[in-house]
């Protein structure tokens, strides 16, 4: 029985799109004003103490990672190097991408910019941003009588 798929135009442009940036080595396209060769996966985390960004990047030096926290917004940049001892037509499949990246988040002014650290351990960076003691929840003893 043969299965049916619905027909999308755009499908075989985005290939054709990406085949074309492989053939020519040009992985650095334009997104949401940021210029990428890839975006590495983000996920964000906050609790009462503060928030937490964890980054993967396999393959990517921490050396090679820049962090800046400047009115507010949070930058990540750097690049994933892919070592090529062999030649390019030796490679049967490239399927992980590599070139420069860049992510930027807004964050609320609540973050105490002084005691930003970040962490890296099995390719997963971790950025903690603190929050400022008094933007941190109060607890408030009732008094029973």
């Amino acid at each position: 029985m043969a299965m049916l798929t619905r027909f999308d135009p755009f499908r075989d442009i985005q290939r054709m799109q990406e085949e074309m940036g492989r053939l020519f080595d040009d992985r650095l396209i334009a997104r949401g004003g940021e210029s990428v060769g890839w975006t590495p996966a983000c996920d964000i985390f906050e609790d009462d103490e503060g928030v937490a960004l964890r980054f993967e990047l396999a393959g990517v030096d921490p050396k090679d990672v820049d962090i800046r926290f400047e009115n507010g917004v949070l930058t990540l940049r750097g690049e994933r190097k892919l070592e090529r001892e062999d030649k390019r037509e030796n490679y049967h499949r490239v399927e992980l991408s590599y070139g420069t990246f860049t992510r930027s988040f807004s964050l609320p002014g609540t973050i105490d910019a002084e005691k930003i650290r970040a962490d890296s351990k099995n390719g997963v960076l971790t950025v903690h941003l603190p929050k400022k003691p008094e933007a941190k929840p109060k607890s408030i003893q009732v008094k029973v009588s």
